[in-house]
């Protein structure tokens, strides 16, 4: 018998710190939820400008790779602001697509000017650490 992945809807909820926001994905990041990521960091940033940027994936059910764009995306919005992005509670098929696309390292890198730097903290806090797969 084959399995099939049954998509569940993604669904946000943001908490807002003093100096940071933390959004909360609970279910897919896939090409039927990753516009309204994007739409949501966009609309944040447009409002106010946090220090940090937190994407909380504990409760991650499937990303693809139309999600993997779309935190690309976000990590463009994020680093074009000076905001610091971090991946939290990484699971580990999204770590193994970060690792395998190589996108792990400039997702987690500081803002700068050439986009470049060291994983962040957020690596630390994932459910898995590094190599893990």
């Amino acid at each position: 018998m084959t399995r099939h992945h049954h998509p569940s809807p993604g669904t946000f909820a943001a908490e807002t710190g003093p100096d940071s926001v933390t959004i909360r994905l609970d279910g897919d990041l896939d090409h039927l939820t990753t516009d309204e990521l994007v739409a949501r960091v966009r609309a944040l940033l447009d409002e106010r400008r946090p220090a940090h940027l937190h994407l909380d994936f504990a409760r991650l059910g499937f990303c693809d790779t139309t999600g993997l764009s779309g935190l690309l995306m976000v990590h463009r919005l994020t680093s074009g602001s000076g905001v610091t992005l971090h991946l939290d509670n990484r699971t580990r098929p999204l770590n193994r697509l970060l690792e395998v696309t190589g996108t792990l390292r400039h997702l987690t890198a500081p803002p700068g000017p050439a986009g470049v730097g060291t994983a962040d903290s957020g690596a630390g806090r994932s459910s898995q650490g590094p190599g893990a797969g």
